[in-house]
């Protein structure tokens, strides 16, 4: 259950960072709502991970794989562009959060 309570703290951080660039500095309200609701739940589900997973592992694999979405969705959403050195760098966050899951025995009590 921890990897699920991980995995809706890792969307929720990611629709929430998204939606802050479309706040315009907290003038518009949708987005706004969107931003403070989604860290809210954000941080409630990552206290939920924290129960049965080490904080080192869990904070490595949500901000790794929050990183490399957000990273997506602004090339998506705002048409922000990656060049090889950001492919290359996401390329290796994301090894690097397989290795943690697939390979190491710390990542659960």
């Amino acid at each position: 259950m921890h990897y699920v309570y991980l995995l809706l703290s890792i969307c929720t951080e990611v629709a929430a960072t998204t939606a802050l660039k479309a706040t315009n500095s907290f003038t518009n309200p949708v987005p706004t709502a969107v931003v403070v609701i989604g860290y809210a739940l954000t941080f409630y589900f990552f206290n939920l991970t924290l129960s049965q997973m080490p904080i080192g592992i869990a904070y490595a694999i949500w901000s790794g794989l929050g990183m490399v979405l957000i990273t997506l969705f602004s090339w998506v959403i705002y048409k922000q562009a990656l060049d090889l050195p950001a492919m290359v760098g996401i390329a290796f966050i994301l090894a690097g959060v397989l290795v943690l899951n697939l390979s190491s025995k710390a990542s659960v009590h």
